[in-house]
């Protein structure tokens, strides 16, 4: 039986590892994506529907620019078939052309449908920091990212191992926030 935890997890694989495929197995056919976007350092588009077209902005366009992406939810993962779920994210990454580092953070809101098999029907990303780091950070924010447990980590694991190059403050403050 697949449950919230596996759609999302589902959803995370997708876009993290450049699998647009898999998207099928987190989002309904009609499905709507809204993106709150609250930092000029990344842009998407405001809304989005359909899994294919979410699929194109999540996973296609998004690893033509990025790459070494990890999320992580900042949360302990649902074990029921809820409609509703909440969570802080976390994500780092690196840009292909100039090899920026970005780290950001936000919140996640789905709602799920289930017509035999339960997926994602709406999910809102908000994007609360995108803080940009220079490329000879990506080692200690990538030795940060992947030592912890993925894609459902705690808050304050994050923010107690978190690395202290200059520019992630804000970062800091919201992990902080979320304990």
């Amino acid at each position: 039986m697949t449950g919230v935890s596996d759609v999302v997890a589902t959803y995370i694989m997708a876009k993290d590892g450049n699998r647009p495929w898999l998207m099928r197995r987190a989002f309904a056919e009609g499905a709507r994506l809204e993106m709150a976007v609250k930092t000029d350092a990344i842009s998407f588009p405001s809304t989005v529907t359909g899994v294919d077209a979410i699929s194109d902005t999540l996973v296609r366009r998004f690893s033509e620019e990025q790459e070494n992406v990890y999320t992580l939810c900042l949360s302990s993962p649902p074990e029921d078939r809820r409609k509703t779920f909440s969570c802080n994210w976390l994500v780092g990454m690196s840009r292909r052309d100039n090899g920026d580092i970005r780290v950001g953070c936000g919140r996640y809101d789905w709602s799920f449908t289930d017509t035999g098999k339960l997926r994602a029907s709406d999910l809102k990303i908000t994007i609360e920091v995108m803080q940009i780091l220079a490329p000879e950070n990506l080692r200690p924010v990538m030795d940060w990212l992947s030592a912890l447990p993925y894609p459902w980590c705690p808050a304050r694991r994050a923010a107690e191992t978190m690395p202290q190059p200059e520019g992630l403050s804000a970062i800091s403050d919201f992990l902080r926030q979320c304990r």
